[in-house]
């Protein structure tokens, strides 16, 4: 398959997930991704990030989830001779990405002022949880912490619940495709200017970027928006969640066609000259008394039953758990699981990109041992095995494990 990014080299100092995230979309997209693990911490933490581990506590589920399609190289960047190494690949390399505490790229020399004399393209991306120039920059950060304070858990769950979380790391992930679309713009500029430089971004300014038009709406006007019922749209109705005979289902009138359409479906063509839902925002003002009507109607029939009734017509899904949506039938006709071979498991799956390129997915591979692909990588930049040995013997370099 003839991948875009086929061509471009990236060094990647990165652990757990936003990182990885990011980096794994540019590896699955063609790029030569080479993650430097530190052998004497055991690599990327997230190989000891159980549940379920992949012949032994090296390898992990959770690990593979995040590295499919890159490489692994153990080294030591505080060794002198490992520095050394680091400055060869960097001057083969067309970006260093790096998703460490913002104050520790410029002491372990990962930004462009220390890197641009082995390659003045080099592009420098650093992926931190608030940022490398501001007083919290030495403070470490997670996930779960964003979306406490950028207001996330304020939005998420019932109006007279506690604050929230998604059930996903979700600021991760969006940090690390941000960090991504950051350091291939600025490879671009350093192809066209022949000077790259460093691309800054973190958890915190990016979860406070998702607030979006809530933001937009307190800062202009003064409305703070709060948890809705039912995880109910702000303004407009019904967008939110209805019991059906069985479960659930999530409907989202979002025109006013839509809600018309539904009407007719169930059969209740005589609400639409109800003044109380005769608009979106009457309809909105008066949500609980829709809620209770609607309610009734949809508990007539099973989700499933509804899906089928409603999914042509206007927008509408069932809410499964985990299990029912990965076991879906629509998911595995998409080809969107896949398996990816592992040395300890032959039948190991895992979810396929979400790319198409010309109407196919990305080829997959998962991610070897802490250290496995050392020895073709130190060679690709000029070093012979007798080399390679003086320094796994020095510690600059660990042995594959």
């Amino acid at each position: 398959m003839n991948l875009p990014l086929a061509g471009i080299r990236i060094i990647a100092v990165e652990s757990f997930g936003a990182g990885p995230y990011g980096s794994m979309f540019l590896a699955d997209l063609g790029a030569e991704v080479i993650k430097l693990e530190d052998p004497d911490a055991g690599g990327d933490a997230s190989r000891s990030v159980g549940p379920h581990f992949l012949g032994g506590k090296g390898d992990s589920h959770y690990f593979q989830t995040f590295n499919r399609n890159k490489k692994s190289l153990a080294i030591n960047l505080k060794h002198p001779a490992g520095r050394e190494v680091l400055l060869k690949l960097v001057a083969q390399a067309d970006a260093v990405l790096n998703n460490l505490r913002g104050d520790l790229p410029a002491k372990l020399g990962l930004d462009y002022a220390s890197l641009q004399q082995a390659n003045p393209r080099i592009v420098c991306t650093h992926l931190s949880a608030y940022g490398r120039d501001n007083p919290r920059k030495a403070r470490p950060g997670y996930d779960f912490l964003m979306q406490a304070e950028a207001g996330f858990m304020s939005l998420t769950g019932e109006p007279d619940g506690p604050p929230t979380r998604m059930g996903l790391s979700i600021v991760d992930f969006i940090t690390g495709l941000t960090g991504a679309l950051g350091l291939l713009a600025a490879i671009i500029g350093a192809r066209n200017s022949g000077r790259g430089g460093d691309v800054d971004t973190c958890l915190f300014d990016v979860a406070l970027h998702q607030l979006s038009y809530p933001a937009t709406w307190y800062l202009n006007e003064g409305t703070a928006t709060g948890r809705m019922p039912r995880s109910a749209h702000p303004s407009i109705a019904p967008v939110q969640l209805f019991k059906t005979a069985d479960g659930w289902i999530m409907i989202m009138c979002m025109k006013e066609k839509f809600w018309l359409s539904l009407l007719e479906v169930i059969g209740r063509r005589d609400l639409a000259g109800d003044p109380r839902f005769a608009t979106a925002a009457q309809r909105h003002q008066n949500l609980a008394a829709m809620t209770e009507l609607l309610d009734r109607e949809f508990s007539r029939l099973a989700t499933a039953e509804w899906v089928d009734k409603l999914a042509s017509v206007i927008p509408a899904a069932p809410v499964y758990d985990i299990a029912r949506a990965l076991d879906s039938d629509f998911v595995n006709s998409q080809g969107l699981v896949e398996n990816l071979p592992h040395p300890a498991r032959g039948d190991f799956r895992m979810l396929a990109n979400p790319l198409k390129i010309d109407g196919r997915r990305l080829p997959g591979r998962v991610c070897g041992r802490l250290g496995q692909d050392s020895a073709g990588i130190l060679a690709g930049i000029g070093l012979d095995a007798e080399q390679i040995r003086a320094l796994q013997e020095t510690g600059a370099i660990g042995a594959e494990r």
